[in-house]
């Protein structure tokens, strides 16, 4: 009947949606001229209301197209930016509901895992580094979208001259929100000391011989297939530059998984604000 009197757009799945919009999204001063339509019934399958405001308004920010917000949602990625705070509580929650991801300082760029299921690789082949580092130059515009707003790609194996001795940076980023270099080392292994004593003089290096006297101090990212938290307190602590290790999968995540661990830091969180 609505088809005939006004044409297409009237299916049931349609009309089911436009209904939970009306329910959603009582007051229109709420909703963002930037978002379409397509948008909005993808936010529609998010029950939770503080993980649909999060990716609603990451996709404001960062302008995501459709394809793009879907891809983010089956990630799971507001459990794990959550989940990379390693201290996750509500007012982190509400923080990101309202928000997105506001990036001031260089951990607000960080995500444990990245999710590389763009690449379409094996996950049980054994990889080489520079396999992994020619994949990702491949992808590099999805690459660019797991890693986060602000990311211009530079390049990879940049040199790095030391005493007549050269040595190759996997790849290198510069991020305009922080204005700062982010220098990235792809490891096939688990997180080591050695790995973190190689990206830390490479951060000597770019702030000394690289940066511009307008930039931050660099930034490095150790993306591994593994970490434990005793390594990688040892192997990070006390150092002077800003330094992650994060691990990175090659598939989607599973998602009820990553729910329950996030469940499961808040509810530790309640019990020692109620003590």
């Amino acid at each position: 009947m609505l088809t005939q009197e006004f044409g297409k757009g009237f299916s049931r799945s349609n009309l089911q949606n436009m209904r939970a919009f009306y329910l959603t999204y009582e007051k229109c001063q709420t909703l963002s001229g930037k978002l379409s339509w397509s948008h909005y019934c993808e936010l529609l399958s998010i029950s939770d209301a503080d993980k649909r405001g999060f990716y609603e308004k990451e996709a404001v920010n960062a302008g995501w197209s459709v394809r793009e917000l879907k891809r983010q949602i089956d990630s799971s990625l507001f459990e794990r930016l959550l989940l990379s705070r390693g201290d996750a509580n509500k007012e982190q929650v509400l923080a990101l509901t309202l928000n997105g991801n506001e990036i001031a300082e260089p951990a607000d760029i960080i995500r444990d895992p990245y999710v590389f299921e763009f690449l379409g690789l094996p996950e049980d082949k054994p990889m080489m580094e520079s396999d992994l580092e020619r994949a990702l130059v491949r992808q590099i515009e999805d690459f660019l979208l797991e890693l986060g707003r602000g990311f211009m790609f530079v390049g990879t194996q940049q040199r790095v001259t030391l005493n007549n001795t050269h040595y190759y940076v996997d790849m290198v980023f510069y991020n305009k929100i922080l204005r700062a270099y982010v220098l990235i080392e792809l490891k096939t292994t688990k997180l080591t000391p050695e790995a973190a004593g190689q990206i830390n003089m490479y951060l000597n290096y770019y702030a000394a011989e690289v940066n511009d006297p307008d930039d931050n101090p660099p930034i490095g990212i150790i993306l591994c297939t593994d970490k434990d938290s005793i390594t990688a307190e040892y192997a990070l602590g006390g150092l002077s530059n800003n330094i992650f290790a994060s691990r990175y999968v090659l598939y989607m995540p599973n998602k009820e998984q990553l729910i329950a661990q996030v469940e499961a830091v808040l509810e530790k969180w309640h019990e020692k604000e109620e003590q």
